[in-house]
């Protein structure tokens, strides 16, 4: 059976457009404001709110992991928009009082629901595209990361609207990405079995084995007991911590430059595009260069980006600042699609939900970077050791880079 171009261009567009309203929980920077103001949560409170999001949404993702082999797309997607709407339903009515009602319904209920989301539409939809699993990556990803650029700029006007507020937004929010969850339960499939695809484009290189498009799968036990995973693992871990980190403090460090308040929100808008555009370009890279390539393209994106902030913290060169801190955004948007593309490419698309799954927990050690980077700030006031720490990241990275090859 010949699969047509068009019903998977359908396929990835479904997919991209229900990662863009999935990841609004990356906006908590915009969603929290109203609730500090109302019920005086100090920004630790809050910021502990989006670790246990982050935590559960990897959680999330391993239990789609599990499922997916027993349970259709459609059905984890149902599960899903129930528990993303009742997250969201559930802090609209939050009194205040305390603190934890917040924690399990946004941290616990959303966040789970948002990880089987993204596992879930991930791994269905790159299942169509065996020949082009880096774009196919970026351009979901890309949608996923566009969220709080867009989503979250409405949601931002919402809650400050007299006739809106909070507890409307965040109603109207979960409502919307519950129902475009709902509907893409019933878009979302995998391929049939007997589906014939193009064949991936063969990458020339002296190392044939580690470019090589030959697949053999893994199951997740085999996976984790092979150095190359720990590797890969620990590579991730300091590549998404760079980029995470430097997001976290973009607005601050962008003021600490000299440039004007207003400027430094537009700025993180910019990281926002850049991002984006990051997921879309490793992507392409990944499938017109090949795994090799990709690593090391990956670590000279990330040395150059902490490199040159380093050294305009150092200089107190504006221009450099805002070059620095754009490309640590383009650098974040390489982790998510090269892990993804990785993930399946090392270990095969078999188990490739599961796996994928296992390799994305390298979110929760990573976002513990931005609080341990907010203390060398608020201990020394400035950026100098926290750019020394990213850069460092960024070395061993490429160490570590030298030896990762596909098992």
């Amino acid at each position: 059976m010949k699969t047509n171009t068009m019903n998977r261009g359908f396929r990835l567009a479904v997919g991209t457009v229900t990662l863009l309203f999935a990841g609004i929980i990356y906006a908590w920077s915009i969603l929290k404001a109203p609730l500090g103001e109302e019920f005086g949560w100090t920004a630790a409170d809050l910021a502990f709110n989006f670790t246990l999001t982050m935590c559960f949404f990897c959680i999330g993702g391993l239990i789609s992991g599990l499922m997916a082999k027993k349970t259709q797309p459609g059905f984890r997607l149902l599960i899903s928009a129930i528990m993303v709407f009742l997250g969201f339903f559930i802090s609209s009515r939050i009194s205040g009082e305390s603190i934890i009602p917040l924690y399990l319904s946004y941290g616990v209920l959303s966040g789970l629901g948002i990880g089987i989301v993204y596992n879930t539409v991930i791994s269905a939809t790159n299942a169509w595209f065996p020949d082009k699993k880096g774009i196919c990556s970026g351009v979901l990803l890309m949608g996923f990361g566009f969220s709080t650029l867009i989503l979250g700029k409405i949601a931002g006007t919402m809650l400050i609207s007299p006739n809106i507020g909070w507890r409307t937004t965040y109603l109207l929010v979960g409502i919307a990405i519950g129902v475009v969850i709902l509907v893409s339960a019933f878009l979302i499939k995998l391929p049939p079995k007997d589906a014939v695809f193009p064949e991936p484009k063969k990458i020339k290189s002296k190392n044939t084995d580690n470019n090589s498009t030959r697949a053999i799968d893994y199951t997740a036990l085999q996976m984790i007991l092979r150095p190359s995973f720990w590797m890969l693992f620990i590579f991730f871990i300091l590549f998404a911590a760079v980029g995470s980190t430097a997001i976290s403090f973009a607005k601050d460090f962008c003021i600490s430059l000299g440039v004007t308040e207003s400027f430094a929100v537009t700025m993180v808008g910019i990281l926002a595009v850049f991002n984006g555009l990051g997921r879309l370009c490793s992507g392409a890279i990944f499938d017109n260069l090949g795994l090799r390539k990709t690593q090391f393209a990956t670590s000279a994106v990330v040395i150059l980006a902490t490199a040159l902030s380093l050294i305009a913290v150092l200089s107190g060169s504006m221009a450099l600042g805002l070059i620095g801190i754009s490309l640590c955004g383009f650098s974040y948007g390489f982790s998510p699609t090269v892990s993804t593309a990785f993930a399946a490419a090392f270990y095969g698309p078999k188990n490739f939900a599961l796996n994928l799954s296992i390799l994305n927990l390298i979110l929760i050690p990573a976002s513990f970077t931005a609080t341990l980077a907010g203390s060398f700030v608020t201990s020394t006031g400035s950026y100098v050791s926290t750019f020394v720490m990213l850069f460092a990241f960024s070395i061993a990275g490429l160490i570590l880079n030298i030896f990762i090859k596909k098992p």
